[in-house]
């Protein structure tokens, strides 16, 4: 597996977003015992890179359910599980009624933090992710509570998701360039709108991951080369499946993009694992990338 940088440390090209064993527009989930053996797929297939999040469990289920998964898959995994990077993200409360919230403050991520400390088994997050943000309170106010999180040991490196421009350029500034290492938003086809700060991202050395790097659940990923066509056509060129375009279009985007297609079943990750491999040339990247609305600066 080709190796790209995040936070300082060498991780597979490719991760494995562990979402959808959890949480996903279908509400169907694997057995608990299935989804250990999706991420051991992952693994195997080279995957060195996990992102999974507390709030990340079937409705009405306690938090950290996601994170569970991962913590057994890696405990039961059969290979050198200390070279596996583990990204999670809090901010997102969950009511005792399953209504969800958004809580930025210092107080309730570093509980947070505590409790995804305790269920993954660690004594230190690689990567903690402010998750969606608190429109109640000032990012960089809450970013400097990530800071202090992390001064304090309980985080090694710092990442955002669904994050704006502005916003990415707060973290800096609060933290300091070269100090965030990811910002992860929703990029794909389907969803190319993150396209400005996934370059905003690469001027600044930060790593950009993309959620639902194929479209999402519910169909999306599995639609895509339905829906683009291009993209199914490259693949075809290649003799490969339309998902493996795609990512290998989102790699070819740039060295710090770390796509992170989630997966249900241990077939879809083994399939994305080998976009790594894959690489298209420059006339494809400018095909796909106008045929989604994507053109150069």
């Amino acid at each position: 597996m080709k190796q790209r940088t995040l936070a300082g440390r060498q991780v597979s090209a490719i991760g494995l977003g562990a979402m959808p064993l959890s949480m996903n527009n279908d509400k169907v989930y694997p057995s608990f015992d299935d989804a250990v053996a999706t991420v051991h797929a992952a693994l195997d297939a080279g995957v060195t890179l996990i992102d999974t999040a507390d709030i990340y469990a079937p409705d009405g289920e306690e938090m950290g359910h996601n994170e569970r998964i991962v913590a057994e898959a890696l405990r039961t995994w059969d290979g050198d599980a200390s070279s596996i990077f583990v990204a999670t993200k809090g901010g997102i409360t969950l009511g005792e009624d399953g209504s969800k919230g958004r809580d930025g403050s210092e107080a309730y991520l570093r509980s947070a933090a505590e409790r995804s400390l305790d269920i993954l088994g660690v004594d230190q997050i690689e990567l903690y992710q402010y998750h969606r943000p608190d429109r109640w309170l000032v990012y960089g106010d809450i970013i400097a509570g990530l800071k202090a999180m992390q001064d304090d040991g309980l985080i090694r490196a710092v990442g955002i998701s669904n994050a704006s421009v502005e916003e990415i350029q707060i973290a800096i500034d609060v933290l300091g360039e070269g100090n965030l290492a990811s910002v992860q938003n929703e990029f794909s086809p389907k969803h190319p709108g993150s396209i400005d700060e996934l370059r905003f991202c690469e001027k600044h050395g930060i790593a950009f991951l993309p959620w639902s790097p194929l479209g999402g659940t519910g169909g999306g990923a599995r639609r895509v080369g339905d829906r683009f066509s291009a993209f199914r056509e490259v693949g075809e060129d290649h003799g490969v499946s339309p998902q493996q375009a795609v990512l290998a279009w989102e790699l070819a985007l740039g060295s710090h993009v770390i796509p992170i297609p989630g997966a249900r079943r241990a077939a879809s990750i083994t399939d994305s694992a080998q976009a790594a491999d894959l690489e298209l040339g420059a006339d494809e990247v400018t095909r796909l990338s106008e045929s989604v609305g994507i053109f150069d600066d």
